[in-house]
């Protein structure tokens, strides 16, 4: 047993033993029909389909998870890919541990601190860094796939692909929201391969419905299915990613030592208690600490007793400012910085955040805390774009998995390889690497490292180690305010999934709160006002897509966010 596996059996194992409660027994009636007991929920129908087709051939959630990422690379090229990279965190049924997988894309060995600035000194625009060739990092995606089968798996890996690759070589139909960001004004739906790919024989754009097919694509996920991540990492396709991002603007310095050389990682999650439960994410550069932090602020509050009402919603518009204060300051690759998590998550910090909200009215924006650990940090500058998706399966053993993976925006860096889109995942680095006074930021570019990610795949468990639920969502930074929200209304407000994924989203980060005003119950966003909240439409991001399973006394009950096209299915 590896050392990190043992620390994960020890760490959750105390984590529980010391939090234990009694469990209310929640048996169901015997004339209610039995619900399913495997689902999987994401953001594309056809995805599904190719899961559950997985799962019913006798595959694990993980052999699933293949399926269903290849297929949303070809139908949602728009938020993750081949290209990408992701995060994962993985419950097994038998041991009831939580582990982390880590996907996250690397910066070549040739990146610098200032590699997004201008020939003038000063850092480029968002937009014009994200379609330069050095943008992109080391994809992490399918090679972290790959390290979570080979532990999880009961398929044959080679077989996991079939319905993606037919779907390439035969046609699919072109889903409404790839329609929609292939017409946009997007910079990267702009570039001569996403013209290229969109564009049809009569030189108009695809629309939703229209056949695509994508030959190209099809023969990667050949070559992926026979040789796993070296398909991509090493041999001809390598060496059209490293030729690719040479190319102008901006080339980069992406060689293909850097891409042989990328490793995933398999950690134990971070797990904290929440009232009666546990729940789990990955470590950082993630967003998942984060969450907790919020969670944390939140359980000294009475928000439980506000089901969305005003008064709930104020308490959680103040713990999102406080959230985001503290992981915008403090939160980097921890092999590379000092990231003071443990400090940001003890009962005594948490307790000196949340006597910081006001119960009245709010007032200026939250500074940066001083958590045990903390060193000198430069305020963060990082500007995220969303371009991510997310699901969550379980299967028959009762594994689960909540994964969220992503290109970075949409259609990465919008060039392309092998038929699907590179990621432009180094523009989430910061591009002020230091402030003024020397002092760095935690979040600035390093050789090899991996950019902080709001990405914040949750499960959660009761404090006897079973499976209670698990979610998250795409949405750039606004994924750690989207999940903390279905935490809430699941576990605070004892809303079902679907009802808790479907309520108004809200983001308080610094001076603004990004929300859905429409949304909310009458008299909410005025009461919200005269407590100093005032809401603006639009997301810190983009907008959620939170998909979610939870466990009912009559079987899973799954939830898919109607911002979207996703769906829950099961059996």
């Amino acid at each position: 047993m590896t050392l990190a596996k043992r620390l994960l059996s020890v760490g959750l194992a105390a984590l529980l033993a010391s939090s234990a409660v009694a469990v209310p027994s929640q048996g169901a009636p015997a004339a209610v029909p039995k619900g399913p007991s495997v689902m999987i929920a994401a953001a594309e129908p056809a995805a599904v389909d190719a899961g559950l087709k997985v799962l019913k051939a006798g595959g694990s959630a993980i052999d699933a998870a293949v399926a269903v990422q290849a297929v949303l690379g070809l139908i949602e090229p728009q938020s993750s890919g081949l290209g990408g990279g992701s995060f994962m965190v993985f419950y097994d049924a038998k041991t009831r541990q939580v582990t982390a997988y880590n996907g996250r894309e690397t910066a070549p060995a040739g990146a610098t601190p200032e590699m997004f600035y201008g020939p003038d000194g000063r850092a480029l625009p968002k937009g014009q860094a994200i379609i330069g060739g050095r943008s992109a990092g080391v994809p992490g995606a399918i090679a972290m796939l790959h390290l979570a089968q080979s532990q999880h798996g009961k398929l044959a890996w080679a077989n996991l692909f079939g319905d993606a690759e037919r779907m390439a070589a035969d046609g699919f139909a072109v889903p409404a929201r790839m329609a929609a960001a292939a017409s946009s004004r997007a910079p990267q739906a702009s570039q001569p391969d996403a013209v290229a790919y969109f564009t049809k024989p009569d030189g108009t754009k695809v629309k939703t419905g229209d056949i695509m097919k994508n030959p190209a694509y099809a023969e990667t996920l050949r070559k992926i299915a026979a040789q796993g991540p070296k398909a991509l990492l090493e041999g001809p396709i390598a060496q059209a990613i490293v030729d690719k991002l040479h190319q102008s603007p901006m080339p980069g310095t992406m060689t293909l030592k850097d891409l042989a050389s990328y490793k995933p990682k398999a950690t134990p999650a971070v797990c904290r208690p929440y009232r009666v439960y546990v729940v789990c994410v990955p470590p950082a550069p993630s967003g998942g600490p984060a969450v907790l932090e919020g969670l944390g602020i939140l359980e000294r509050t009475d928000i439980g007793a506000h089901r969305n009402d005003a008064q709930g919603w104020y308490l959680f518009s103040q713990a999102s400012r406080l959230m985001y204060a503290d992981r915008d300051r403090y939160y980097g690759d921890p092999d590379f910085v000092d990231v003071p998590m443990e400090g940001l998550l003890e009962p005594a910090y948490l307790d000196s955040r949340a006597k910081l909200i006001n119960p009245a009215t709010a007032g200026p924006p939250p500074q940066p805390g001083k958590p045990r650990g903390a060193g000198v940090r430069a305020p963060d500058r990082t500007k995220e774009p969303g371009g991510t998706t997310h699901f969550v399966i379980v299967d028959k053993d009762g594994n689960v998995l909540s994964m969220t993976t992503t290109v970075e925006s949409i259609f990465g860096d919008g060039r392309m390889v092998g038929g699907f889109f590179l990621n432009n995942q180094l523009t989430d680095f910061s591009f002020e690497p230091k402030e003024s006074d020397g002092a760095p930021a935690a979040n600035a570019v390093a050789p090899g490292k991996r950019p902080r990610s709001s990405m914040a795949a949750a499960i959660v468990l009761d404090k006897q180690g079973r499976f209670v639920e698990a979610l998250g969502s795409p949405g750039g930074p606004s994924i750690i305010a989207f999940n903390l929200k279905g935490l809430v209304g699941t576990l605070d407000w004892k809303l079902p999934m679907q009802e808790a994924i479907s309520l108004p989203n809200l983001i308080g980060a610094g001076t603004f709160y990004a929300s859905e005003p429409a949304k909310y119950p009458p008299g909410v966003v005025d009461a919200l006002a005269a407590k100093g909240v005032k809401l603006q439409g639009g997301a810190f991001g983009e907008g959620s897509g939170l998909q979610g399973i939870e466990v009912t006394p009559n079987g899973l009950r799954g939830g898919a966010d109607p911002r979207r096209e996703g769906v829950a299915k099961g059996y």
